[in-house]
């Protein structure tokens, strides 16, 4: 799993991302809150952890700019106070979870696992960007008609829907699509994208998937003409 995890205080910032790879995370780290927005809108993450004192951008403002930006990442906010105030306002500003300081790194370790595990439970069945919604269940892409998608079609477009606008490179759609599947090897993800172009054309769907054969991969939103 990949995390995001804003701090501006260097030396801790420098034993929790050593802890967390040691655990088997891949981490980005931004020392303020508009370095930790500006990966947040360009790169995938399953969680991210922010600091709310930070300079530039404080943790409160930077989760607020990338909830605004539809993204659903799950956040869990760290503060030096105690205060029930500060608690509320992460929350209120779209916080899943919070930690005070100092904590131990076990606990947010946990809290990464219990919040991933959450998403992938509680995930909308209907997921929709710009005019084209994909129906989970009923394994259904529809636009201005509508076509049914096979199970690894669906998990597929689901992962770009919940990332639309970011880059998805080759290796990581494999390993969160074929992860368990030791008879394919990364060459599927071209053939899928190929398959899910074509429904998405039939639908008349105004989504396009961006990329090129073994290099990362974009869900675009295309303008509709005037």
């Amino acid at each position: 799993m990949k995390l995001l995890y804003a701090e501006d205080e260097k030396d801790m910032a420098k034993v929790v991302v050593a802890i967390m790879k040691h655990q088997g995370y891949e981490v980005d780290w931004a020392e303020n809150g508009q370095i930790a927005v500006d990966f947040a809108s360009k790169r995938n993450y399953d969680c991210m952890i922010f600091d709310i004192m930070m300079p530039v951008k404080d943790g409160i403002e930077a989760l607020k700019e990338i909830r605004s930006s539809g993204d659903l990442t799950p956040v869990i906010m760290l503060t030096a106070k105690s205060e029930i105030d500060d608690r509320i306002t992460g929350l209120d500003s779209g916080a899943d979870d919070y930690l005070t300081k100092p904590f131990a790194i076990g606990e947010l370790l946990a809290r990464v696992r219990s919040l991933t595990r959450r998403v992938k439970d509680f995930t909308p069945s209907i997921l929709t960007v710009g005019s084209t919604s994909l129906d989970t269940e009923e394994q259904e892409l529809s636009a201005h008609n509508a076509i049914r998608l096979s199970g690894k079609e669906t998990k597929l477009l689901k992962l770009f829907m919940l990332n639309a606008g970011k880059l998805l490179s080759t290796n990581y759609i494999f390993e969160k699509i074929w992860d368990d599947e030791k008879d394919v090897d990364e060459s599927v993800v071209w053939i899928y994208i190929s398959y899910l172009r074509e429904k998405l054309f039939a639908i008349n769907s105004d989504l396009a998937i961006e990329g090129e054969e073994g290099k990362d991969f974009c869900l675009t939103q295309r303008k509709e003409d005037a």
